[in-house]
């Protein structure tokens, strides 16, 4: 399984379809957060030398807490059960595509 390849291609897609990359819409949000928060703290910002996220960080970390969150949603649903990992990753593929054809008014 390539989970994390398919994950990433996601993220490709969405930024394929707002013609922009994840990057350029947070990055600046995220230097002058930086920047408020250590001015509150008394520090004195001057130029440049906060810089936002890039875009390879913010595509690790969505890929990692998508990851992490699907692992521990399986692990506790195999816990829950008494199945395997295996057995469990399967369950809930399988329905999550039931409740989205469900949702869509598709029947199978």
């Amino acid at each position: 399984m390539n989970g994390g390849g398919v994950t990433c291609s996601y993220f490709e897609w969405l930024k394929n379809l707002e013609h922009i990359s994840p990057g350029k819409m947070t990055k600046k949000y995220e230097e002058q957060s930086q920047k408020r928060l250590l001015e509150i703290m008394g520090y004195d910002i001057t130029g440049d030398d906060i810089e936002g996220a890039t875009e390879i960080d913010i595509v690790y970390s969505g890929l990692d807490e998508i990851m992490s969150s699907a692992c521990k949603e399986n692990w506790d649903f195999a816990m829950k059960k008494n199945l395997s990992f295996r057995e469990a990753c399967l369950v809930n593929a399988i329905t999550k595509v039931y409740n989205s054809y469900k949702e869509n008014g598709i029947m199978i």
